[in-house]
C-alpha cells in the first residue's frame, strides 16, 4: 500500500500520466512563493496566467490568508503578494514559473518578516560598491520520524571524520536528493555554484553565488524552496535547524562570503581589514540578524567547538574555521578577494544577513 506523502514509486508513476498531458500554449502555471510569519518557513500557491511573464512586474499582485501563516489575525487576514523575482519551474517544466514574492499587510505596509524591502533599499544605496555575496547553505536530511536520514534507528553512526565530502554508501546518505536538487536549481536559473557532503552524516551543503546585491536573498530562498520540494518527492524531510543533533556533532550554518569592488581590486586586503574592524564593533547587532530568533538558535551552535566561534566573542583570522570572520589563505596570499562571515545560522534570512553586512561595512551605520 502506498503511504500518502511518502514519495512512493506507485504514486509518482500514476502522476506521470497527468504531467505528460499537453498544456495549452496560451496558459502557464505560476507558483507564487513567499516567506511565512516564522521568518524561515516557505509557503506557495499556484494560479493560471494567460500570458508568459518576462519580468516580476508582469505578474498580478495576489493575496492569501495570513491568519493561517502566522502573519495576521483571523478578523483581518488578507495579506498581499508582490512578485519580485522569476525563476523557471523545474517541477512543471515548460513555460511554467516560480514567482518569488514580498509580503505586504492589508494597509500595504511590509509584513514583519518581509526583510527584502529594506534589504533592497540598502543594496541600492550601496550599488556603487558592487557588493557580492556567496552563501554556503548547510542542511540536514531527516526521516519522517525526525531521526537523521540513514542513521541507525536504535543508535548512532560512527564518530565524525569519514563523512565530510565522503564517498560510499557507508559514508553518505541521501545523495540522490542532492543531485536532483542541484539539477533542478540549474534548470530554474538559480546561481548554485556547488555542493558537498558535510561533517555530520546526513548533513549536506550547497553554495549559491556569487550574487550581487538583492539577488543573493532571492536565489537562496528559491533554492531552499526547491530543496523542500525535491525532498517531498523522495519522502524525506529537510531541516535548517542550526543544531539538529545535540552532543558531539557539528551544527549547521550559512557561512556568508562577502566582498566589495574595493576588496576585489589589487591591494584589497586593506579594505577587507577595514571591514573586519567595523564588524568587530557591531558583533551583537550581527548575531541578532543571523537567525530568526535574534541569536537564540545560534546559541546552540556557536559554542566555540565543532568549527565555530563563541557567540559571545568576536574573532578574525587567516584560514581559521574557529573564528567569527575567516580570511581565506589564498586571499591573504593574493592580498585581495573576500572575507567569510561564519556566524550566520543555517536558518538565517539571507536578506537580513546581507543587509546588515552592507550597513556595517559600506554605509558605516
Amino acid at each position: 500500500m502506498n503511504v500518502p506523502g511518502q514519495g512512493a514509486p506507485g504514486n509518482k508513476q500514476l502522476l506521470e500520466k497527468y504531467l505528460t498531458l499537453a498544456q495549452p500554449d496560451d496558459q502557464i502555471m505560476a507558483e507564487y512563493v513567499w516567506i511565512d510569519g516564522t521568518g524561515e518557513g516557505i509557503r506557495s500557491k499556484c494560479r493560471t496566467l494567460d500570458f508568459e511573464p518576462k519580468k516580476p512586474e508582469d505578474c498580478p499582485i495576489w493575496n492569501f490568508d495570513g491568519s493561517s501563516t502566522y502573519q495576521a489575525e483571523g478578523s483581518n487576514s488578507d495579506m498581499y503578494l508582490y512578485p519580485c523575482a522569476l525563476f523557471k519551474d523545474p517541477f512543471r517544466g515548460g513555460k511554467n514559473m516560480l514567482v518569488l514574492c514580498e509580503v505586504y499587510k492589508y494597509n500595504k505596509k511590509p509584513a514583519e518578516t518581509n526583510r527584502r524591502k529594506t534589504c533592497n533599499e540598502v543594496m541600492k544605496q550601496a550599488a556603487a560598491s558592487a557588493p557580492w555575496f556567496g552563501i554556503e547553505q548547510e542542511y540536514t536530511l531527516l526521516d519522517y520520524d525526525g531521526h537523521p536520514f540513514g542513521w541507525p534507528k536504535n543508535g548512532f553512526p560512527g564518530p565524525q571524520g569519514p563523512y565530510y565530502c565522503g564517498v560510499g554508501s557507508n559514508k553518505v546518505y541521501g545523495r540522490d536528493i542532492v543531485e536532483a536538487h542541484y539539477r533542478a536549481c540549474l534548470y530554474a536559473g538559480v546561481k548554485i555554484s556547488g555542493c558537498n557532503a558535510e561533517v555530520m552524516p546526513a548533513q549536506w551543503e550547497f553554495q549559491v553565488g556569487p550574487c550581487e546585491g538583492i539577488d543573493m536573498g532571492d536565489h537562496l530562498w528559491i533554492a531552499r524552496y526547491i530543496l523542500h520540494r525535491v525532498a517531498e518527492d523522495f519522502g524525506v524531510i529537510v531541516t535548517l535547524d542550526p543544531k539538529p543533533m545535540e552532543g558531539d556533532w557539528n551544527g549547521a550554518g550559512a557561512h556568508c562570503n562577502y566582498s566589495t569592488k574595493q576588496m576585489r581590486e589589487p591591494g584589497g586586503i586593506k579594505a577587507i581589514e577595514d571591514a573586519i574592524e567595523k564588524l568587530s564593533k557591531h558583533h551583537v547587532r550581527h548575531i541578532k540578524a543571523y537567525d530568526p530568533r535574534e541569536g537564540k538558535d545560534n546559541e546552540r551552535r556557536l559554542t566555540g567547538r565543532h568549527e565555530t566561534s563563541s557567540i559571545h566573542d568576536f574573532s578574525a583570522g587567516v584560514a581559521n574555521r574557529g573564528a567569527s570572520i575567516r580570511i581565506p589563505r589564498q586571499v591573504a596570499e593574493d592580498q585581495n578577494g573576500y572575507l567569510e562571515d561564519r556566524r550566520p545560522a543555517s536558518n538565517c534570512d539571507p536578506y537580513s544577513v546581507t543587509e546588515v553586512l552592507v550597513r556595517t561595512t559600506i554605509l558605516s551605520e
